[in-house]
């Protein structure tokens, strides 16, 4: 591909040097620059992509996009200017790796919570129907059944781009994608073609980078704002910013809800562990899945399934088989009748939807453990929201440790113990450890009674001191229980 006709759809500001050069790549990481590529100059929330123009072309790079021209123009490099180069790194990555989402079907999923659990149960079901698929998850990518290691919700615009044109070129006919606020605000995913987009629904989360929870919704929102009259919109009628985010949206919206008219709708029948019987639009089904927010993500599911051309039935019984997705109210069960239940919860509003549903169940039949923490270098906001969320829910609480990153461990238990009140700290201890903090509730739990793990979920390491150390909560509990692996 030569630069001109890469460019045709991003007209620069200036232009300096032979747009007729052939192009072998797209970089914005000037380390990974090779002989004849693209280096995408961008200015970003940690680095300026301006200072590494040089260690680009020395790398290799000969076309430079960028907002400021450097002080020394190279000759044998050419130079495209943009106002904003933030604008341009999707459409040009999406151009160079051969606009793979329109040739194929990308559904994006947004919201606070439930977006892992939507998406690769999307996943899941379509490649159980013989159809090759892509997913782009907080978990793990994959491209029909290959996991691709991922780092955040959702990649850079070419690491993305990249992903896509590999799923396209496997004939891949549809991709779930996570969508992520940052992903929205820094617009990695400006370019791409969605066929569809859900909203789960929107709590507090986030707030270190957005500062406000108006910003968040509106970056959320910025997903439904770029969805074309050809695609659809699934949203969740029972959250009060629902219908906001698709109020400007030129897609077709559909809604759904528990406890509102909606296009599709759910109620819980019968409920266990193992669990629910629901009745959905009128027919009944068995799930694998528990909560009402759960009902939520199925419902969510089911009308993305029936937007997607599946009929009812069919669509319920692709749900029927489908299992919780890694970290996301597993459940576990020792030999002497306790129940470890390890879930992703980080947020106020998830450990409180995941402790609501574990005394729903329980029923005043045993008690309720919780064990959590709160991450460190974030949003320090939540971390007492969360200490009280599971203390009111809770009949025993161990504070402990999740990734406290650069900070003191021990400070940011006390951040969360500060929000409890007398009665509230006289059921909650707290260990630094994570590890001996689950055992120590594994230890003293009694039989019928449910022990939340609560923070991590699918994540298998721990950061602290910036170092990575390997750590995985069905590790532990599954020693603690006296469990073999599955």
């Amino acid at each position: 591909m030569t630069l001109k006709e890469l460019i045709r759809g991003c007209k620069p500001v200036q232009i300096i040097g032979n747009t007729n050069v052939v192009v072998t790549g797209i970089e914005i990481d000037s380390r990974k620059c090779k002989e004849g590529c693209i280096f995408v100059a961008v200015k970003g929330t940690q680095t300026d992509g301006h200072a590494y123009i040089a260690k680009a072309i020395e790398l290799g790079a000969r076309v430079i996009v960028c907002q400021v021209l450097p002080e020394v123009v190279n000759q044998e490099v050419v130079y495209i200017v943009y106002r904003d180069t933030t604008d341009v790194v999707g459409p040009l990555a999406t151009e160079f790796y051969g606009n793979p989402t329109k040739q194929m079907k990308l559904v994006g999923i947004t919201g606070t919570n439930g977006k892992t659990t939507i998406a690769t149960t999307l996943y899941n079901i379509v490649r159980r129907m013989g159809i090759k698929a892509g997913l782009c998850s907080t978990v793990c990518n994959y491209i029909d059944g290959e996991p691709f290691p991922t780092e955040c919700t959702t990649p850079d615009p070419i690491t993305l781009n990249r992903l896509l044109g590999e799923m396209a070129d496997r004939g891949c006919e549809y991709a779930f994608m996570e969508v992520s606020s940052h992903a929205v605000d820094q617009k990695r995913i400006a370019g791409l073609n969605f066929a569809g987009g859900v909203f789960t629904n929107l709590t507090r989360d986030h707030l270190d980078y957005h500062k406000t929870f108006e910003n968040y919704r509106d970056a959320k929102k910025g997903f439904f704002d770029m969805l074309t009259n050809k695609a659809f919109a699934v949203t969740n009628k029972d959250d009060k910013n629902g219908l906001i985010m698709t109020q400007n949206t030129k897609a077709e919206v559909k809604t759904y809800s528990i406890g509102r008219s909606a296009d599709f709708n759910a109620k819980i029948l019968e409920e266990s562990f193992e669990g629910m019987n629901l009745d959905i639009n009128g027919m009944e089904v068995f799930v694998q899945f528990v909560g009402k927010f759960n009902v939520q993500n199925i419902l969510a599911i089911y009308g993305t399934l029936r937007m997607m051309g599946l009929e009812a039935q069919e669509a319920l019984i692709q749900l029927s088989a489908m299992k919780p997705v890694n970290g996301r109210f597993e459940t576990f069960r020792s030999a002497e009748g306790v129940t470890a239940v390890i879930d992703y919860a980080h947020t106020p509003d998830a450990l409180n939807n995941v402790l609501a549903t574990i005394n729903e169940v329980l029923n005043g039949k045993g008690q309720c453990w919780t064990v959590c923490g709160a991450g460190g270098n974030r949003d320090k906001g939540k971390r007492p929201l969360m200490a009280q969320e599971a203390a009111k829910q809770s009949d025993k609480v161990i504070i402990t440790s999740d990734n406290p990153r650069d900070e003191e461990p021990q400070d940011i238990i006390n951040d969360m113990l500060a929000g409890l009140n007398k009665d509230e700290l006289k059921k909650t201890i707290s260990i630094v450890d994570r590890r001996e903090a689950i055992r120590t509730a594994c230890m003293m739990a009694q039989r019928g009674d449910v022990i939340l793990v609560a923070g991590k979920g699918h994540e298998d390491y721990q950061i602290i001191k910036g170092v990575k150390y390997h750590f995985d909560d069905h590790e532990v509990v599954r020693e603690a229980f006296g469990l073999t692996e599955n």
